[in-house]
């Protein structure tokens, strides 16, 4: 096998891009045409199906199957073509599948706000980031918005789609991000949503069971490399991996809040309204600029750990 033809390559090649580039917003993105697609298909499934559920159910099964299709076709088409070319392809498609710099990079800006003094510019960058009000924060509450945020899409964001880039190549990653996608855009339990979006929020659930639960695992494992507290992240994880209303959210929280030593959750305010939430953790330190340092450190070492782990199963075959 050439080092074209390698998956390992692929899979190197993609989180190397990641780490050092982000999310290639100048370049043409598969998330982009995705959205597109989502949005493109809602009025003329719910005119042509009646029952609601039933329209959700079709969207789901053409926006995954065609996202699929449309990139497995594509690597294949370029393979044939040159493998250099289709080596290309498949780095691209694996590369746009990944987000922790980009997740670093967002939520940095949040913390680089307060590092300045800026208050309302912490405030404002946390809201692009999170679904609750921000406006009225104070910095231990930014900081608990940050973390939580980093914590969570580690999972979705970064362990999730390279767990199915190692089970299935680049057009398995390519299908969960449009399953991730949309979920973001049609999961939503409002008059609008709440029926259509109903099979995509039930099978980004479905998607995301077995890699938040090992996004969890890699973060106790993960803790003490990076100077963090593995017993309470294993401690924590056990106690409070469940006390979320998403039934994968709380095992990376619940990881992280333990290695971290602070208490994740509690009230937030949407629309006006305050939401109580399960709390995760022990308030063993405070909430600090600190703390986030240390959970983008855990992002960072879960997806090595991830990475080591795999490369070391396919050495172990190919022995």
């Amino acid at each position: 096998m050439t080092l074209v033809e390698s998956p390992v390559a692929v899979v190197l090649g993609a989180v190397l891009l990641d780490l050092v580039l982000g999310d290639p917003r100048a370049l043409p993105h598969p998330v982009v045409g995705i959205g597109e697609m989502i949005s493109s298909l809602e009025k003329p499934l719910r005119r042509m199906i009646p029952n609601v559920r039933v329209a959700g159910v079709a969207l789901l099964v053409i926006t995954v199957g065609v996202s699929y299709a449309l990139a497995a076709s594509l690597i294949y088409a370029a393979y044939q073509l040159a493998p250099a070319a289709g080596f290309v392809v498949s780095l691209y498609l694996a590369w746009v599948s990944l987000a922790a710099r980009s997740l670093h990079l967002e939520s940095a800006k949040v913390v680089r706000a307060l590092q300045e003094g800026d208050l309302p510019a912490a405030r404002v960058a946390l809201s692009y980031i999170v679904g609750r009000e921000t406006a009225e924060l104070d910095e231990p509450e930014i900081i608990r918005g940050a973390v939580e945020t980093v914590a969570e899409n580690t999972g979705d964001g970064v362990i999730a789609p390279l767990f199915y880039l190692l089970l299935g190549g680049p057009a398995l990653a390519i299908a969960y991000k449009a399953v991730n996608t949309l979920d973001s855009m049609v999961g939503y339990k409002n008059d609008r949503y709440l029926e259509y979006g109903w099979a995509s929020a039930r099978f980004d659930d479905l998607a995301n069971y077995v890699p938040a639960r090992l996004t969890g695992l890699l973060m106790v494992l993960a803790a003490p490399l990076c100077g963090l507290d593995g017993d309470g992240a294993w401690r924590i994880l056990r106690r409070d991996g469940r006390n979320h209303s998403s039934p994968n959210s709380g095992f990376p929280e619940a990881a992280a809040a333990g290695a971290l030593g602070v208490r994740l959750g509690g009230a937030n305010r949407y629309f006006g309204k305050i939401v109580e939430k399960p709390t995760i953790g022990d308030a063993l330190l405070p909430l600090s600029q600190a703390t986030y340092g240390g959970v983008v450190r855990l992002m960072y070492g879960s997806e090595a750990l991830l990475v080591a782990a795999w490369l070391a199963t396919v050495a172990l075959f190919n022995r």
